[in-house]
């Protein structure tokens, strides 16, 4: 197509051979691979393998999901255990002073939840441990961290 002819609707199958074209002829001749053997010249059929060989990918997968698995397991989470809660209006908090005393909503005796990362995970029972400190026995595991029903008892 010459500089003066109408040109073709943008986007039609011969605009665009002839674009192909056009760039062919302006662009530096390259030398052209070496036609390769086609497939049905080689008998593959009777390939050998060395043992283990063709397992090496899932040998380097394997390797990797333990290698980001140990990074993940030195990565550090808040763990809190959550004894109970309690409301009330600011002027009652701003009354509080030492000694006082705030009710919780959770009984002596009841289950207290064990968060990680604000997530309850687990419910448990208060211990002494020391003669100076508290540990927490778990009791039962979140199935479902989400919903937070539990599975084991």
């Amino acid at each position: 197509m010459s500089d003066k002819e109408t040109p073709l609707i943008p986007g039609t199958e011969t605009e665009m051979e002839e674009r192909v074209e056009a760039a062919r002829s302006q662009a530096p001749a390259q030398k052209q691979p070496a036609r390769q053997a086609s497939e049905a010249e080689f008998d593959v059929s009777a390939a050998v393998f060395p043992r283990g060989e063709l397992d090496e990918p899932e040998a380097d997968s394997r390797r990797t999901v333990e290698q980001n698995l140990a990074v993940v397991m030195g990565v550090p989470v808040k763990m809190q255990v959550v004894l109970g809660a309690a409301t009330m209006p600011v002027a009652s908090l701003l009354k509080l002073g030492r000694g006082a005393i705030v009710e919780l909503d959770h009984k002596v005796g009841e289950p207290v939840a064990i968060m990680i990362n604000d997530r309850v995970i687990a419910r448990g029972e208060v211990v002494v441990v020391d003669e100076d400190r508290f540990g927490v026995t778990l009791t039962d595991i979140v199935a479902d961290p989400f919903t937070g029903g539990a599975a084991k008892h």
